[in-house]
C-alpha cells in the first residue's frame, strides 16, 4: 500500500516540477492567474513538496524527519513520504536519520536564472555600483509578499546578520526593493497581498500598520524610489528604485543597502539615488 501511494506522488511531483519550472503560457489564460488551495486544478502534492523544500535553509541546513514534520506543520507519516519522495528523485539526500538538500535542487533556481538572458548584465552593474560606493547592491523580485533575490553584489563588510544570496526571501513590506515593487503592482493586485499580509515588528521603526503602509507605497510610486530606514534591521538603511528592460517591462529592483551609522538619508538621495537611476537607464538600453 504504501510503495502505492509513493509512486502516486512520485509520479504527480517529477510531472509537476518539471512543468513548474519549464511550461509557461504563450496565450493570456484565466486558468493562469494564480490558483487558491481550493480551486480544481491546484494540486496539494507540489504545494507540499515545495513545503518539505523550502522547509530546509542556512539555519536548518539538516535535519530529522521529526524536525521536518515540525517546521512544515505535517504529520510524521506525511512528511516521511514527501521526505521519501524527494529523496528518490534526488533533490533530497539522506545520512542515518538525518535529511539535507542535494545539488540536485539548484536546477530548480537554475531554470529561472538561465531563462533570464538579463542575469550577467544586471551583475555587471551590482559589481560597478558596489565598487563606486563599496556598498551592497542587489537586485529583488516580488514573490507574494516576499520579496526574492535574484542577484547580488556584496561588500566587504557584512551589514545584516543574516547571510543574504540568491534566492534569500525578505518581507517586501519591510525593504526597499519590497516596498517599491508593492508600490507598482495593480490597485487589485496589492490589495490583495495587503489583505493577508502578517506584519512583524522586526525593530522599534517597523511599520506595522497598513494604512501607514500604504501612504508609504503611495509615495514610492509618485517619487519613484523608496527608501526603508531601520525598519527590518537597525543600523540597515536601504534605496531601491524599479528597473524595466527597453520595452518598458517591469524586471525588478534594484537597491544599495548601507549602514545608518556611515551613510545619511540626504547620501542616499544626493549621491546614490542618481547612480541608481543611471544603472536603470543603462540596464534598460542593454536589456530586451
Amino acid at each position: 500500500m504504501f510503495a502505492k501511494r509513493t509512486t502516486r506522488v512520485v509520479a504527480t511531483l517529477a510531472f509537476d516540477f518539471h512543468q513548474l519550472i519549464s511550461d509557461v503560457p504563450r496565450e493570456q489564460d484565466d486558468s493562469f492567474t494564480g490558483l487558491t488551495p481550493d480551486h480544481r486544478d491546484f494540486v496539494t502534492a507540489l504545494d507540499t513538496g515545495l513545503q518539505v523544500i523550502r522547509a530546509f535553509d542556512g539555519d536548518h541546513p539538516r535535519m530529522t524527519l521529526s524536525e521536518v514534520a515540525a517546521r512544515t506543520g505535517m504529520n510524521r507519516a506525511k512528511a516521511r513520504r514527501f521526505l521519501l519522495t524527494l529523496h528518490g528523485l534526488g533533490y533530497v539526500r539522506r545520512k542515518d536519520r538525518y535529511f539535507e538538500l542535494a545539488p540536485k535542487t539548484l536546477q530548480l533556481g537554475y531554470a529561472f536564472l538561465s531563462s533570464n538572458n538579463y542575469q550577467p548584465v544586471i551583475r555587471q552593474h551590482l559589481e560597478r555600483i558596489t565598487e563606486i560606493t563599496g556598498e551592497s547592491s542587489s537586485m529583488g523580485v516580488l514573490q507574494g509578499a516576499d520579496v526574492i533575490y535574484v542577484a547580488r553584489s556584496a561588500a566587504p563588510h557584512r551589514l545584516m546578520t543574516i547571510a543574504l544570496s540568491i534566492g534569500t526571501p525578505l518581507p517586501a513590506a519591510t525593504t526597499s526593493m519590497g516596498r517599491m515593487l508593492l508600490a507598482m503592482l495593480e490597485p487589485a493586485e496589492l490589495d490583495a497581498v495587503l489583505a493577508n499580509l502578517k506584519f512583524e515588528t522586526y525593530t522599534p521603526r517597523t511599520i506595522t500598520d497598513v494604512s501607514k503602509l500604504r501612504a508609504h507605497l503611495d509615495k514610492a510610486r509618485e517619487q519613484g524610489f523608496c527608501i526603508v530606514d531601520q525598519e527590518l534591521e537597525s543600523g540597515l538603511r536601504s534605496l531601491a528604485v524599479p528597473v524595466y528592460n527597453m520595452h518598458g517591462v517591469l524586471l525588478g529592483a534594484i537597491n544599495i543597502s548601507t549602514n545608518a551609522a556611515r551613510v545619511d538619508r540626504k547620501t542616499l538621495k544626493s549621491r546614490f539615488l542618481p547612480l541608481l537611476q543611471q544603472t536603470c537607464d543603462e540596464i534598460a538600453r542593454q536589456v530586451g
